[in-house]
């Protein structure tokens, strides 16, 4: 088992598009209409949106990868790019994707622990993240790793108005 972490470069968007819309998809698709789901990947993954996002210096991508294929990635944010007003002792993570072939080999809490490892050499305070409410396995896994529920904002698909639980680790 070979896994190996990259951080993204501008030059990576359009692989970066690709893992988000089949990730997002995998986790998502069969719990929301096809409207609802091609319109957020097209506004949230469309190349100029991700650009942008990767040219933020408070926003920072890595792939990761199984036995050298690219099985997920993570996007952490600091500062003013964090989606929810936050304190500057708090690291977002604003997503974590595995590919659904490659569930159960560790990929998920190997990210984390990097956005952990960030989070300590930035000198944070906390670490957050949005879940959707019916996202039970992302729930469950979080709350393994001892992030508590904090508080809840509302998200689009779309336009449907859906809730993401926030969740939040204190660290030492």
């Amino acid at each position: 088992m070979n896994i190996k972490i990259k951080k993204c470069t501008l030059v990576d968007s359009p692989k970066l598009q690709e893992i988000s819309y089949e990730t997002f998809n995998e986790t998502f698709k069969h719990q929301n209409s096809p409207e609802n789901m091609n319109a957020y990947l097209e506004r949230a993954f469309n190349l100029k949106q991700l650009e942008k996002e990767l040219s933020n210096s408070s926003s920072q991508f890595f792939f990761v990868y199984f036995n050298n294929e690219v099985a997920g990635y993570l996007k952490v944010n600091s500062n003013d790019a964090q989606s929810e007003e936050m304190d500057d002792e708090s690291l977002e993570i604003e997503r974590i994707y595995i590919k659904s072939k490659f569930h159960k080999h560790g990929l998920g809490k190997y990210l984390l622990n990097k956005a952990l490892e960030i989070a300590m050499e930035s000198n944070k305070k906390k670490i957050w993240l949005g879940v959707w409410e019916k996202n039970e396995n992302a729930l469950a896994f979080y709350k393994k790793m001892g992030f508590v529920q904090t508080g809840a904002h509302s998200f689009y698909m779309g336009d449907e108005e859906q809730m993401d639980l926030i969740m939040t680790k204190t660290l030492i």
